[in-house]
Protein backbone atom coordinates (compact mmCIF):
# COMPACT_ATOMS: atom_id res chain seq x y z
CA UNK A 1 0.00 0.00 0.00
CA UNK A 2 2.78 2.16 0.50
CA UNK A 3 4.72 1.39 -1.98
CA UNK A 4 1.99 2.41 -4.42
CA UNK A 5 1.41 6.02 -2.84
CA UNK A 6 4.77 6.57 -3.11
CA UNK A 7 4.89 5.76 -7.15
CA UNK A 8 1.84 7.75 -6.90
CA UNK A 9 3.61 10.90 -6.00
CA UNK A 10 6.37 10.23 -8.14
CA UNK A 11 4.06 10.16 -11.41
CA UNK A 12 2.65 13.56 -10.23
CA UNK A 13 5.78 14.75 -9.85
CA UNK A 14 7.28 14.30 -12.84
CA UNK A 15 4.06 15.57 -14.20
CA UNK A 16 4.81 19.02 -12.91
CA UNK A 17 8.52 19.35 -13.32
CA UNK A 18 8.02 18.29 -17.25
CA UNK A 19 6.38 22.47 -18.27
CA UNK A 20 9.19 23.85 -16.38
CA UNK A 21 11.85 22.10 -18.04
CA UNK A 22 10.44 22.46 -21.02
CA UNK A 23 10.48 26.23 -20.40
CA UNK A 24 13.77 26.18 -19.21
CA UNK A 25 15.29 24.45 -22.57
CA UNK A 26 12.94 26.80 -24.57
CA UNK A 27 14.77 29.89 -22.91
CA UNK A 28 17.87 28.61 -23.45
CA UNK A 29 17.12 27.78 -27.09
CA UNK A 30 15.83 31.29 -28.01
CA UNK A 31 18.65 33.37 -25.84
CA UNK A 32 22.36 33.33 -26.38
CA UNK A 33 25.24 35.38 -25.83
CA UNK A 34 27.67 35.60 -28.56
CA UNK A 35 31.19 35.77 -27.76
CA UNK A 36 33.19 36.93 -30.28
CA UNK A 37 37.45 36.75 -30.11
CA UNK A 38 38.83 39.88 -28.18
CA UNK A 39 41.53 41.42 -29.30
CA UNK A 40 44.42 43.11 -27.21
CA UNK A 41 43.24 46.61 -25.37
CA UNK A 42 43.79 49.25 -27.62
CA UNK A 43 44.35 53.19 -26.18
CA UNK A 44 43.94 56.40 -27.15
CA UNK A 45 45.01 59.52 -25.93
CA UNK A 46 42.09 62.68 -25.68
CA UNK A 47 41.92 64.69 -29.09
CA UNK A 48 43.99 62.06 -30.42
CA UNK A 49 42.98 59.35 -33.43
CA UNK A 50 44.68 56.08 -33.97
CA UNK A 51 43.38 53.33 -37.21
CA UNK A 52 42.56 49.89 -36.28
CA UNK A 53 43.17 47.35 -39.07
CA UNK A 54 41.05 44.01 -39.44
CA UNK A 55 42.28 40.67 -40.57
CA UNK A 56 38.38 39.79 -41.82
CA UNK A 57 36.43 42.67 -44.01
CA UNK A 58 33.47 43.88 -41.69
CA UNK A 59 30.08 45.24 -42.65
CA UNK A 60 28.80 46.86 -38.92
CA UNK A 61 30.50 49.13 -36.40
CA UNK A 62 28.95 49.39 -32.99
CA UNK A 63 30.67 51.78 -29.76
CA UNK A 64 29.28 51.15 -26.38
CA UNK A 65 29.99 55.04 -25.49
CA UNK A 66 30.18 57.94 -28.07
CA UNK A 67 30.79 59.97 -25.49
CA UNK A 68 34.32 58.81 -24.63
CA UNK A 69 35.66 57.63 -27.99
CA UNK A 70 34.16 58.20 -31.99
CA UNK A 71 34.77 55.91 -34.76
CA UNK A 72 34.38 56.08 -38.41
CA UNK A 73 34.97 53.06 -41.24
CA UNK A 74 37.68 54.29 -43.96
CA UNK A 75 37.37 51.09 -45.68
CA UNK A 76 35.84 47.41 -45.44
CA UNK A 77 39.02 46.58 -43.01
CA UNK A 78 40.36 50.02 -41.74
CA UNK A 79 38.68 52.04 -38.51
CA UNK A 80 39.21 55.05 -37.31
CA UNK A 81 39.25 55.92 -32.94
CA UNK A 82 39.09 59.16 -31.90
CA UNK A 83 39.58 59.60 -28.03
CA UNK A 84 37.01 61.96 -26.97
CA UNK A 85 37.10 61.93 -23.36
CA UNK A 86 39.24 59.76 -20.44
CA UNK A 87 37.30 57.04 -20.11
CA UNK A 88 36.62 53.04 -21.06
CA UNK A 89 33.87 51.68 -23.18
CA UNK A 90 33.91 48.58 -25.64
CA UNK A 91 34.03 48.75 -30.11
CA UNK A 92 32.00 45.82 -31.56
CA UNK A 93 32.41 44.56 -35.07
CA UNK A 94 30.38 42.05 -37.22
CA UNK A 95 30.89 40.70 -40.95
CA UNK A 96 28.50 40.76 -43.65
CA UNK A 97 26.18 38.04 -42.24
CA UNK A 98 25.51 39.65 -38.81
CA UNK A 99 28.58 37.35 -37.21
CA UNK A 100 30.37 39.23 -34.65
CA UNK A 101 34.10 39.31 -35.68
CA UNK A 102 35.11 40.69 -32.15
CA UNK A 103 35.02 43.11 -29.26
CA UNK A 104 37.44 45.37 -28.70
CA UNK A 105 37.90 47.42 -25.30
CA UNK A 106 39.29 50.99 -26.74
CA UNK A 107 40.51 53.38 -23.39
CA UNK A 108 40.68 56.75 -23.45
CA UNK A 109 43.35 58.96 -21.72
CA UNK A 110 44.26 62.09 -21.45
CA UNK A 111 47.09 62.76 -23.55
CA UNK A 112 50.35 62.61 -21.44
CA UNK A 113 52.64 63.35 -24.34
CA UNK A 114 51.71 66.50 -24.51
CA UNK A 115 51.88 67.07 -20.30
CA UNK A 116 54.79 65.58 -20.08
CA UNK A 117 56.76 68.43 -22.64
CA UNK A 118 54.83 70.79 -21.64
CA UNK A 119 56.25 70.02 -17.56
CA UNK A 120 59.52 69.58 -19.10
CA UNK A 121 59.66 72.92 -19.93
CA UNK A 122 58.32 74.29 -16.57
CA UNK A 123 59.99 72.06 -14.36
CA UNK A 124 63.50 71.32 -16.53
CA UNK A 125 65.36 70.24 -13.34
CA UNK A 126 62.67 68.16 -12.14
CA UNK A 127 62.41 64.62 -12.52
CA UNK A 128 58.71 63.95 -12.51
CA UNK A 129 57.42 60.54 -13.37
CA UNK A 130 54.13 60.40 -15.19
CA UNK A 131 51.66 57.29 -15.37
CA UNK A 132 48.07 57.23 -16.31
CA UNK A 133 45.66 55.35 -14.49
CA UNK A 134 42.48 54.43 -15.58
CA UNK A 135 40.96 58.11 -16.78
CA UNK A 136 43.42 59.91 -14.72
CA UNK A 137 47.06 60.99 -14.11
CA UNK A 138 49.64 59.59 -11.11
CA UNK A 139 52.25 61.52 -10.53
CA UNK A 140 55.73 60.47 -8.69
CA UNK A 141 59.34 60.94 -8.23
CA UNK A 142 61.66 63.43 -5.60
CA UNK A 143 61.01 67.08 -6.32
CA UNK A 144 63.38 69.30 -4.68
CA UNK A 145 60.83 71.51 -3.39
CA UNK A 146 56.96 72.05 -2.53
CA UNK A 147 56.66 74.94 -5.08
CA UNK A 148 57.49 72.79 -8.15
CA UNK A 149 55.08 70.64 -6.61
CA UNK A 150 52.05 73.09 -6.91
CA UNK A 151 53.35 73.71 -10.09
CA UNK A 152 53.18 70.33 -11.35
CA UNK A 153 49.60 69.66 -9.60
CA UNK A 154 48.36 72.91 -11.26
CA UNK A 155 49.74 72.12 -14.80
CA UNK A 156 48.03 68.25 -14.44
CA UNK A 157 44.71 69.74 -13.65
CA UNK A 158 44.09 71.04 -16.77
CA UNK A 159 44.59 67.67 -18.59
CA UNK A 160 42.65 65.85 -15.76
CA UNK A 161 40.62 67.90 -13.91
CA UNK A 162 39.89 66.36 -10.26
CA UNK A 163 41.89 63.20 -11.13
CA UNK A 164 45.49 63.94 -10.23
CA UNK A 165 47.13 61.36 -7.95
CA UNK A 166 49.99 63.06 -6.29
CA UNK A 167 53.00 60.39 -5.12
CA UNK A 168 55.43 63.30 -5.39
CA UNK A 169 58.08 63.33 -2.68
CA UNK A 170 59.35 66.63 -1.52
CA UNK A 171 63.09 65.99 -1.45
CA UNK A 172 65.74 67.86 0.72
CA UNK A 173 65.86 69.22 4.79
CA UNK A 174 62.50 69.83 5.34
CA UNK A 175 62.70 70.69 9.03
CA UNK A 176 62.65 74.45 10.00
CA UNK A 177 64.14 75.71 13.56
CA UNK A 178 63.18 79.24 13.85
CA UNK A 179 65.52 81.57 16.56
CA UNK A 180 63.44 84.21 17.80
CA UNK A 181 65.46 87.14 19.93
CA UNK A 182 62.87 89.41 21.83
CA UNK A 183 64.32 92.91 22.72
CA UNK A 184 62.47 95.00 24.92
CA UNK A 185 63.50 98.65 26.74
CA UNK A 186 61.56 100.38 28.87
CA UNK A 187 62.29 104.00 30.23
CA UNK A 188 60.53 106.18 33.12
CA UNK A 189 61.01 109.82 33.91
CA UNK A 190 58.68 111.47 36.66
CA UNK A 191 59.46 115.02 38.05
CA UNK A 192 57.15 116.65 40.45
CA UNK A 193 57.23 119.96 42.39
CA UNK A 194 54.84 121.65 44.79
CA UNK A 195 55.05 123.80 48.27
CA UNK A 196 52.79 124.77 51.05
CA UNK A 197 52.54 127.94 52.95
CA UNK A 198 51.12 128.10 56.20
CA UNK A 199 50.67 130.85 59.04
CA UNK A 200 48.91 130.45 62.23
CA UNK A 201 49.28 132.43 66.01
CA UNK A 202 50.35 129.13 67.72
CA UNK A 203 52.77 130.13 70.29
CA UNK A 204 56.25 129.24 69.28
CA UNK A 205 59.92 129.66 71.07
CA UNK A 206 60.73 133.27 70.99
CA UNK A 207 63.22 133.84 67.49
CA UNK A 208 63.05 130.12 66.93
CA UNK A 209 64.34 128.92 63.37
CA UNK A 210 64.28 125.98 61.64
CA UNK A 211 64.65 123.45 58.69
CA UNK A 212 64.00 119.79 58.11
CA UNK A 213 64.75 117.97 55.01
CA UNK A 214 63.04 114.20 54.26
CA UNK A 215 60.00 112.98 54.36
CA UNK A 216 59.32 114.92 58.16
CA UNK A 217 59.08 117.92 57.26
CA UNK A 218 59.61 120.71 60.02
CA UNK A 219 60.05 119.26 63.28
CA UNK A 220 59.08 122.38 65.44
CA UNK A 221 56.16 123.47 63.09
CA UNK A 222 53.03 121.78 62.36
CA UNK A 223 53.47 121.47 58.63
CA UNK A 224 54.41 118.24 57.08
CA UNK A 225 55.58 116.39 53.84
CA UNK A 226 52.26 115.02 52.07
CA UNK A 227 54.39 112.47 50.39
CA UNK A 228 56.67 109.64 50.98
CA UNK A 229 58.96 111.78 49.16
CA UNK A 230 62.57 111.92 50.01
CA UNK A 231 62.97 115.15 48.31
CA UNK A 232 61.03 117.56 50.94
CA UNK A 233 62.11 120.81 52.29
CA UNK A 234 60.71 122.65 55.53
CA UNK A 235 61.19 125.82 56.98
CA UNK A 236 59.50 127.01 60.29
CA UNK A 237 59.87 130.03 62.06
CA UNK A 238 57.89 132.39 64.57
CA UNK A 239 57.64 136.16 65.04
CA UNK A 240 56.07 136.85 68.22
CA UNK A 241 52.43 134.63 68.19
CA UNK A 242 53.04 134.31 65.08
CA UNK A 243 53.96 130.90 62.98
CA UNK A 244 55.00 130.46 59.89
CA UNK A 245 55.94 126.69 58.04
CA UNK A 246 56.91 126.88 54.24
CA UNK A 247 57.51 122.94 52.53
CA UNK A 248 58.67 122.90 49.22
CA UNK A 249 58.74 119.06 47.80
CA UNK A 250 60.60 118.12 44.77
CA UNK A 251 61.11 114.60 43.32
CA UNK A 252 62.81 113.53 40.33
CA UNK A 253 62.92 109.78 39.28
CA UNK A 254 64.05 107.73 36.38
CA UNK A 255 64.10 103.72 35.63
CA UNK A 256 65.01 101.16 33.11
CA UNK A 257 64.16 98.09 32.14
CA UNK A 258 65.65 95.56 29.67
CA UNK A 259 63.69 92.29 28.75
CA UNK A 260 65.43 89.62 26.75
CA UNK A 261 64.15 86.42 25.39
CA UNK A 262 65.72 83.56 22.78
CA UNK A 263 63.35 81.16 21.98
CA UNK A 264 64.41 78.10 19.52
CA UNK A 265 61.68 75.78 18.48
CA UNK A 266 61.60 73.20 15.11
CA UNK A 267 59.27 72.54 13.38
CA UNK A 268 58.72 70.16 10.35
CA UNK A 269 57.49 71.83 6.77
CA UNK A 270 54.26 72.73 6.83
CA UNK A 271 53.20 71.97 9.92
CA UNK A 272 52.13 74.37 12.98
CA UNK A 273 54.26 74.82 16.03
CA UNK A 274 54.06 76.77 19.41
CA UNK A 275 55.94 78.23 22.62
CA UNK A 276 55.13 79.83 25.71
CA UNK A 277 58.08 81.07 28.08
CA UNK A 278 55.60 82.63 30.99
CA UNK A 279 52.83 81.83 32.65
CA UNK A 280 49.29 81.80 33.52
CA UNK A 281 47.16 83.67 35.21
CA UNK A 282 44.22 82.63 36.92
CA UNK A 283 40.76 84.48 35.89
CA UNK A 284 37.16 83.51 37.68
CA UNK A 285 34.03 83.14 35.69
CA UNK A 286 30.70 83.32 36.34
CA UNK A 287 28.52 80.58 35.07
CA UNK A 288 25.21 80.53 34.63
CA UNK A 289 24.21 78.32 37.64
CA UNK A 290 25.81 81.16 39.86
CA UNK A 291 28.79 78.76 40.78
CA UNK A 292 32.40 80.10 39.70
CA UNK A 293 35.20 78.58 37.22
CA UNK A 294 38.84 79.54 36.86
CA UNK A 295 40.13 79.35 33.36
CA UNK A 296 43.87 80.54 32.73
CA UNK A 297 45.18 83.19 30.61
CA UNK A 298 48.67 82.69 29.61
CA UNK A 299 51.19 85.59 29.63
CA UNK A 300 54.38 86.14 28.62
CA UNK A 301 56.63 85.41 25.73
CA UNK A 302 54.55 83.77 22.92
CA UNK A 303 55.12 82.11 19.22
CA UNK A 304 53.19 80.87 16.98
CA UNK A 305 54.89 79.64 13.37
CA UNK A 306 53.82 77.62 10.21
CA UNK A 307 57.07 76.95 7.81
CA UNK A 308 57.19 76.17 4.41
CA UNK A 309 59.93 74.82 2.43
CA UNK A 310 59.23 75.88 -0.74
CA UNK A 311 62.22 75.86 -2.92
CA UNK A 312 66.03 74.70 -1.94
CA UNK A 313 66.15 76.43 0.76
CA UNK A 314 63.74 79.30 0.19
CA UNK A 315 61.51 79.18 3.29
CA UNK A 316 57.90 80.38 3.33
CA UNK A 317 57.38 81.87 7.16
CA UNK A 318 53.93 82.55 8.98
CA UNK A 319 54.41 83.93 11.91
CA UNK A 320 52.73 85.62 15.02
CA UNK A 321 54.29 86.41 18.24
CA UNK A 322 52.91 87.89 21.47
CA UNK A 323 54.85 89.51 24.30
CA UNK A 324 52.64 89.99 27.37
CA UNK A 325 52.64 90.91 31.02
CA UNK A 326 50.59 91.75 33.91
CA UNK A 327 49.56 94.98 34.25
CA UNK A 328 49.16 95.71 38.14
CA UNK A 329 48.52 99.65 37.42
CA UNK A 330 45.07 98.82 35.41
CA UNK A 331 42.47 96.55 36.65
CA UNK A 332 38.98 96.17 36.28
CA UNK A 333 35.56 96.88 38.08
CA UNK A 334 35.68 93.32 39.62
CA UNK A 335 39.14 93.30 41.01
CA UNK A 336 40.77 91.85 38.09
CA UNK A 337 44.02 92.46 36.70
CA UNK A 338 44.90 93.80 33.40
CA UNK A 339 47.84 92.89 30.82
CA UNK A 340 49.92 94.89 28.44
CA UNK A 341 50.06 92.74 25.26
CA UNK A 342 52.12 93.59 22.50
CA UNK A 343 51.38 91.58 19.73
CA UNK A 344 52.88 90.87 15.41
CA UNK A 345 51.87 88.75 12.87
CA UNK A 346 53.37 88.73 9.44
CA UNK A 347 53.80 86.34 6.46
CA UNK A 348 57.13 86.60 4.84
CA UNK A 349 59.54 84.39 2.36
CA UNK A 350 63.54 84.47 3.20
CA UNK A 351 66.36 81.96 2.67
CA UNK A 352 67.92 79.76 4.68
CA UNK A 353 69.93 81.90 7.65
CA UNK A 354 68.77 85.24 6.69
CA UNK A 355 67.10 87.53 9.33
CA UNK A 356 64.06 89.80 9.24
CA UNK A 357 63.23 92.33 12.16
CA UNK A 358 60.03 93.74 13.56
CA UNK A 359 60.65 97.02 14.88
CA UNK A 360 59.10 100.39 15.15
CA UNK A 361 56.92 99.21 18.01
CA UNK A 362 57.45 102.47 19.96
CA UNK A 363 54.90 103.47 23.06
CA UNK A 364 55.67 107.06 24.42
CA UNK A 365 53.07 108.13 27.18
CA UNK A 366 53.67 111.35 28.88
CA UNK A 367 51.00 113.13 31.55
CA UNK A 368 51.55 116.48 33.44
CA UNK A 369 49.09 117.78 36.18
CA UNK A 370 49.07 121.34 37.70
CA UNK A 371 47.35 122.07 40.50
CA UNK A 372 47.04 125.69 42.63
CA UNK A 373 44.52 126.98 45.06
CA UNK A 374 42.83 129.37 43.57
CA UNK A 375 43.35 133.20 43.03
CA UNK A 376 46.61 132.50 45.15
CA UNK A 377 48.10 130.73 42.79
CA UNK A 378 47.56 133.53 40.20
CA UNK A 379 49.30 135.92 42.02
CA UNK A 380 52.94 136.83 41.13
CA UNK A 381 55.96 135.30 42.65
CA UNK A 382 54.48 134.54 45.91
CA UNK A 383 51.90 132.28 44.20
CA UNK A 384 54.50 129.34 43.45
CA UNK A 385 54.07 128.48 46.92
CA UNK A 386 50.42 127.85 46.41
CA UNK A 387 51.16 125.77 43.13
CA UNK A 388 51.81 122.08 42.51
CA UNK A 389 53.16 120.67 39.03
CA UNK A 390 54.00 116.96 38.20
CA UNK A 391 54.57 114.96 34.97
CA UNK A 392 55.56 111.61 34.31
CA UNK A 393 56.64 110.02 30.71
CA UNK A 394 57.26 106.43 30.18
CA UNK A 395 58.73 105.02 26.47
CA UNK A 396 58.86 101.87 25.44
CA UNK A 397 60.26 100.10 22.31
CA UNK A 398 59.84 96.30 21.43
CA UNK A 399 62.15 94.90 18.91
CA UNK A 400 61.64 91.36 17.34
CA UNK A 401 64.19 89.43 15.08
CA UNK A 402 63.88 85.92 13.66
CA UNK A 403 66.14 83.87 11.73
CA UNK A 404 64.81 80.52 10.18
CA UNK A 405 67.08 77.68 9.73
CA UNK A 406 66.89 74.07 7.86
CA UNK A 407 67.91 71.80 10.09
CA UNK A 408 68.40 67.87 10.17
CA UNK A 409 68.79 66.01 13.32
CA UNK A 410 71.81 64.51 14.38
CA UNK A 411 72.82 61.20 16.86
CA UNK A 412 72.14 61.20 20.14
CA UNK A 413 76.21 60.86 21.12
CA UNK A 414 77.03 64.52 19.83
CA UNK A 415 74.26 65.83 22.02
CA UNK A 416 75.30 67.91 25.30
CA UNK A 417 73.65 69.21 28.26
CA UNK A 418 74.21 72.07 30.70
CA UNK A 419 74.03 69.15 33.87
CA UNK A 420 76.66 67.39 31.85
CA UNK A 421 79.20 69.72 33.36
CA UNK A 422 78.09 69.89 36.69
CA UNK A 423 78.71 67.77 39.71
CA UNK A 424 77.28 68.07 43.16
CA UNK A 425 80.01 68.30 45.53
CA UNK A 426 81.09 65.95 48.38
CA UNK A 427 80.83 67.09 52.20
CA UNK A 428 84.79 67.58 51.84
CA UNK A 429 84.80 70.05 48.84
CA UNK A 430 81.30 72.09 50.50
CA UNK A 431 82.96 72.31 54.16
CA UNK A 432 86.71 72.26 54.08
CA UNK A 433 87.06 73.76 50.61
CA UNK A 434 83.76 76.04 49.92
CA UNK A 435 82.86 75.15 46.93
CA UNK A 436 79.78 74.90 45.66
CA UNK A 437 79.95 72.68 42.59
CA UNK A 438 82.18 69.66 42.43
CA UNK A 439 84.28 68.69 39.51
CA UNK A 440 83.00 67.77 35.93
CA UNK A 441 82.87 64.29 34.70
CA UNK A 442 85.23 62.96 32.76
CA UNK A 443 83.72 61.89 29.46
CA UNK A 444 84.24 63.32 25.88
CA UNK A 445 80.55 65.23 25.95
CA UNK A 446 81.22 66.78 29.17
CA UNK A 447 84.88 68.11 28.12
CA UNK A 448 83.19 69.92 25.24
CA UNK A 449 82.87 73.97 25.75
CA UNK A 450 79.88 75.68 25.14
CA UNK A 451 80.66 76.49 21.22
CA UNK A 452 79.94 74.02 18.84
CA UNK A 453 77.03 71.96 17.27
CA UNK A 454 74.22 71.21 20.33
CA UNK A 455 71.02 70.13 19.30
CA UNK A 456 70.61 70.56 15.43
CA UNK A 457 73.61 70.94 12.77
CA UNK A 458 72.48 73.76 10.81
CA UNK A 459 73.23 73.15 7.09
Amino acid sequence: MQLHRLFQAGLMGLALSAPMASSVFAQNAVLSVTRGAVSSKISVAVNRAIVVESDRPFAELSVANPAIADIASLSDRSIYVLGKTPGATTLTIFDQDGQLIANVDVRVAPDIAEFKERLSEILPNERVEVRTANDGIVLSGRISGSRQVARAMELAERYAPGRVTNLMMVGGSQQVMLQVRFAEMQRSVAKSLGSSLTASNTPAPPDSFAIGTGSGGVTNGTLTSSSDSAGAIGIGFGIGGLAVNVLIEALESKGMARTLAEPNIVAISGQNAKFLAGGEYPVPTQNGDGGVSITYRPFGVELNFMPTVIDGDLINLELETTVSAVDQETTSSGGYAAFKVRRASTTVEMRDGQSFAIAGLLQDDFSDLNGQVPWLGDVPILGMLFRSAEFQRKQTELVIIVTPHLVTPTTANALALPTDRMRIPTEAELFLSGRTEGAAPSGSITQLGFEGSAGYVME
